[in-house]
């Protein structure tokens, strides 16, 4: 992957406004070349596995063995680690805490 300031790119700076959440494209002799879509490291992260040819194909591994071995259920793991399933765990309070002045 190669990465670029957008201050070093001095042509596209008046184009890219952040906060617009708006894509941009790159067209050359009117072909699509790039597109630029705004974006936090998240979903870089996210974009760089989707492309991935070694993560896809240990996901594709992954589904298949789920397909022929089956897998286990969230509470059969807990069971498993000793932990307590969701049944019978107790949920946190729904009501609003009130903020408390200190004199």
């Amino acid at each position: 992957m190669k990465a670029v300031e957008l201050s070093e790119v001095s042509a596209l700076v008046p184009h890219l406004k952040p906060g617009t959440g708006e894509p941009f494209l790159l067209i050359d002799r009117g072909h699509v070349v790039a597109t630029i879509v705004p974006g936090d490291e998240r979903d870089a992260e996210n974009m760089l596995l989707s492309i991935n040819a070694k993560f896809q194909a240990i996901l594709e591994r992954s589904r298949k063995r789920l397909e022929v071995e089956g897998g286990l259920s969230s509470d059969a793991v807990r069971e498993r680690l000793g932990l307590p399933t969701k049944q019978s765990r107790t949920r946190p309070s729904r009501r609003r805490r009130t903020k408390t002045r200190r004199a």
